[in-house]
This record gives structure tokens, C-alpha cells and sequence, in this order.
């Protein structure tokens, strides 16, 4: 690792930027994902509108993901990351002030173009961060992440709370508070965040092939990225439902996802310098199946906590590691393609949920992410045996 003081990514403010990018993507998607249930309400549509709507953002994502990841490689990614960060926050504004369903598309449509390629410019500069320093580092850029996600929540709640906003009404002042915050952290963003450095993917004049690796840790991300975003897209909503609660409360179900997220995360690091990688993903995995069982088979408001929180503990293990390991090994390229299965999992996972839940209902629709947790424990053999530091 380079560890030099000349490195501009070995310093602190190199990494204070990159957390304020991984908090601010997190609390602008969060502010999506937190408004679900009311946004059901004030566009007058049901789960298969949200399913589009979800599918909306995810395509766009992947798509402004390849574009920006071999951008992050070819000028750096610092451009990348604060111009999409831009777009998202105009999409999450856009979201905010609209009353239709074709309106929301295009917000769904802008902020879509804004996070694939935001995502993969901010885990490049946080794996160069990472390279930088002697320890690991980029488990707490994701639970920063975590914390954006539960500061939308939070947001969502006590907006509804302090002002009686509560059903539909609660989307435009919860989103447009969130788009003004998303908008100064972003000129906080470009004062700090470090020019990343530009790959070259050839040796000897020769395009170098994508390492095999991409496609089994892609793998891995499709299994987790559908997990973890319905727990992201669908756990307010599945509260909501299951309990029986207003939907300003069920985001309550988010902030259980996203806080038990950054608790974890926040200890991820110190878990991969112990015990490895791989062993990191496989305790995820397994307490994520837990969670989700709880989902399925509970009613109560605080039984169904419980099952989110853990969830939230265990697929917040499991994205740093495969993406860092991602980024390591080959670059914004090769994290674009890993990324992008995850999205893949964004893309197809709401129309199958959002018919899963027309079909056999909401709580059984949460069997498919069980199963799919169930899959990394298995496929997460081929992540490197990391030894555990002295």
C-alpha cells in the first residue's frame, strides 16, 4: 500500500471528501426510498407503478454506470463523481415537486442517470483512499452511506411529525429538504474531493482482458444487490403494509435497515483485518437470511423491526468487501461490471417483487431475497482467503 505523505490520498481531508460523497448519494437515495409509501399515495398508483418507477431508476443507473466508470479510469473520478452527484440531486428535486406518474418517471430517469455513475466514482476514490492508507478503510465509507440512508428516513419522519404531513402530502417537503441539503453538501464536494488517478488497461500497447474474477464477484453482487435493495426500496413499504401502520411510520422500517447498516459498517473494517473477507461475507450472509425469515413470518410492528435491523446488519457486511475487492484487483473497469450486476439486481428485482407482491402478497415476496442471501454463502468462495493481521 502507499502510505507516503505525498499521496494526496493518504490524508484526512481525502477521506473526509470521500465520506461527505458516500453520506450525500446515501441520503438522496434514501429520500427515494422513504417516500415510497407516500408517493404510492399521492400519484394514486399501486405496486406494480412502484415496480416501474424503481425499474425506471435502476435502468438508467446501469446504463450511466459503464459510461462512468471507464470515464473514472480515462480523466479520474473526481469529475464524474460531483457532476452526477449533481443530477442526482435534480432528480430527487424533480421527484419532489411532481404530481403524475410520467413526471416521476423522468425524476426516477435523472436520478437514475446521477447514482450508476456517482457509485462507481465514489468507490473508486475510496479505493484508492484505501490503497493509501495501512489499514482498511472502505467498510466505513459504505456505513457513511448507511448514515445518509438514515438520515432521509429520519427526515421523512419528523417532517411528517413537526408538521402534520402525513400520506402524499409528506413528498414534497421530505424530498425538497433533502435536494437543499444534496445541494450544499455539493459545494462543500467540490472544494475537497481529490483528483483520482487515470488508469491505463493496456500493457505493451495491448488492451489487457477483464480478470475472470468480475463475473463470479458479479455474481455475488446481483445476489446482494437484491437484497439489499429491497430492503432498501421495500422495507417502509412492507411495514406499512404487514403492520398496518401510516405510511410516514413505515419508513421506521428503513431507518431499522439503514441504522443497524452503519453500526456494522462502522465495524467492518476492523472485522476484514481479523478474520478475513470471505468469513466477513459468509456471518452477512447468514444474519441477513435471519432477517429476512423474521420478515416473512411476523406481524407485529416490533417483531418486523427486528427482522430489517437484522438484515440491515447483515447485507451491510457484505457490499464493501466485494467491491473492494472489485476495485483492487481491476480498477474502475472491472468495478463498473461488478456494480452493475448489483444493479441488475436493482433493475430486475422491483418488477419481480412488485409482482410477487400482487400474486402472494408482500410478506412472501421477502422468500426471494432469503433465498438469494442464501446463495452468497456459497458463492462467496471465491473471494481471497485474507489473513487475519497481527
Amino acid at each position: 500500500m502507499i502510505t507516503t505523505s505525498a499521496n494526496p490520498m493518504s490524508t484526512r481531508t481525502a477521506a473526509a471528501a470521500v465520506f461527505l460523497l458516500f453520506v450525500t448519494n446515501g441520503m438522496l437515495i434514501g429520500g427515494i426510498g422513504g417516500t415510497l409509501p407516500a408517493l404510492r399515495e399521492r400519484l394514486d398508483i399501486d405496486a406494480s407503478g412502484l415496480s416501474l418507477l424503481l425499474f425506471c431508476l435502476a435502468f438508467s443507473a446501469v446504463v450511466s454506470m459503464q459510461v462512468g466508470g471507464r470515464l473514472a479510469d480515462r480523466i479520474g473520478a473526481r469529475p464524474v463523481a460531483l457532476c452526477t452527484l449533481t443530477l442526482l440531486a435534480l432528480g430527487v428535486g424533480t421527484l419532489a415537486f411532481t404530481t403524475s406518474l410520467p413526471g416521476a418517471i423522468i425524476a426516477m430517469v435523472l436520478a437514475g442517470l446521477g447514482n450508476g455513475a456517482m457509485d462507481v466514482a465514489m468507490n473508486s476514490l475510496g479505493v484508492e483512499v484505501e490503497q493509501a492508507r495501512p489499514k482498511p478503510i472502505m467498510s466505513r465509507f459504505h456505513a457513511f452511506w448507511s448514515v445518509g440512508n438514515l438520515l432521509a428516513a429520519g427526515t421523512v419522519v419528523l417532517i411528517a411529525r413537526l408538521f402534520g404531513k402525513t400520506g402524499g402530502a409528506n413528498v414534497g417537503p421530505a424530498l425538497g429538504t433533502l435536494c437543499v441539503t444534496g445541494l450544499l453538501s455539493i459545494a462543500v464536494c467540490y472544494r475537497i474531493v481529490p483528483a483520482g488517478r487515470r488508469i491505463e488497461h493496456t500493457t505493451d500497447g495491448v488492451r489487457t482482458a477483464i480478470p475472470r474474477l468480475a463475473w463470479a464477484l458479479g455474481l455475488m453482487a446481483f445476489c446482494f444487490g437484491l437484497a439489499e435493495g429491497t430492503a432498501i426500496d421495500w422495507s417502509s413499504v412492507h411495514v406499512t403494509d404487514v403492520a398496518r401502520i401510516d405510511p410516514s411510520t413505515g419508513a421506521l422500517g428503513l431507518v431499522a435497515v439503514s441504522g443497524f447498516m452503519v453500526i456494522i459498517r462502522l465495524l467492518g473494517d476492523r472485522a476484514v483485518s481479523r478474520i478475513g473477507r470471505r468469513a466477513v461475507v459468509r456471518i452477512g450472509s447468514v444474519t441477513a437470511i435471519g432477517g429476512y425469515l423474521l420478515t416473512v413470518l411476523v406481524q407485529p410492528l416490533p417483531l418486523l423491526l427486528i427482522g430489517w435491523a437484522l438484515v440491515g446488519v447483515g447485507v451491510g457486511l457484505v457490499a464493501p468487501q466485494v467491491y473492494a475487492v472489485a476495485g483492487h484487483v481491476g480498477g474502475g473497469r472491472m468495478l463498473a461490471i461488478v456494480v452493475t450486476f448489483g444493479y441488475a439486481a436493482f433493475l430486475v428485482g422491483p418488477a419481480i417483487i412488485g409482482q410477487l407482491v400482487e400474486h402472494v402478497g408482500i410478506q412472501q415476496a421477502m422468500i426471494l431475497p432469503l433465498a438469494l442471501s442464501g446463495c452468497l454463502v456459497s458463492v462467496s468462495v471465491v473471494l481471497p482467503r485474507d489473513e487475519p493481521a497481527p
